[in-house]
């Protein structure tokens, strides 16, 4: 990524928009000046469970995963962050430590604040306000699908709407990460897609 500022300001632009969000440049300028950029390879853990909760990150290019580790061991896939979501967000939601590991899945370009800081920019305009409510019901909405999804979908069906919200991650995730994601082992997922002819 280029680090002119006013380069990265266009492609801030850009990349809001195409959440259908619009930052003035003022905000993205102040934004920037309290950032730091960051390109981690790929398969890189960036915050491990426990970890203070001090920074919060967006994902400007990439893949990234959070995920939980359960008593066995294993991991298991709580979320992924694509360009323009936002990651290690357990600060921003008042936690003191972090509750899950976070790893890129690709090479990815983070833009990195302070949670403080970040969240006295938000406190300090009222259109950046809105914009982090709009943020936190589409987190809700998203909890309750996830919640809804477990409760009354079968694996078949979780998978299709996993399909449906996610289609630029098809191909780009271990099958190993998208059946943690469901609930369900690989051998599982592998059958659903057999049966979709999928594989």
């Amino acid at each position: 990524m280029n680090l002119n500022k006013t380069t990265i300001i266009k492609q801030l632009t850009e990349l809001s928009a195409s959440f259908n969000i619009e930052f003035g440049e003022e905000i993205l300028s102040q934004a920037v000046d309290i950032s730091q950029f960051k390109v981690v390879p790929k398969n890189t853990i960036i915050q491990h469970i426990g970890d203070e909760a001090i920074t919060v990150g967006i994902v400007l290019d990439g893949l990234v995963r959070s995920y939980y580790i359960d008593n066995d061991g294993n991991d298991i896939t709580r979320g992924f962050a694509v360009a323009g979501s936002m990651c290690m967000d357990e600060g921003m939601m008042g936690y003191e430590e972090n509750l899950c590991m976070w790893e890129t899945i690709e090479e990815s370009t983070f833009m990195l604040f302070e949670v403080s800081r970040l969240k006295a920019l938000i406190n300090s305009n009222e259109s950046l306000k809105s914009i982090w409510i709009s943020l936190l019901e589409g987190g809700l909405r998203y909890k309750m699908y996830r919640e809804n999804g477990f409760l009354v979908e079968n694996a078949t069906e979780r998978y299709l709407h996993f399909r449906k919200m996610y289609p630029q991650l098809i191909g780009r995730i271990p099958q190993k990460h998208i059946a943690t994601y469901l609930g369900i082992t690989p051998e599982s997922l592998s059958r659903i897609r057999k049966a979709m002819k999928e594989e």
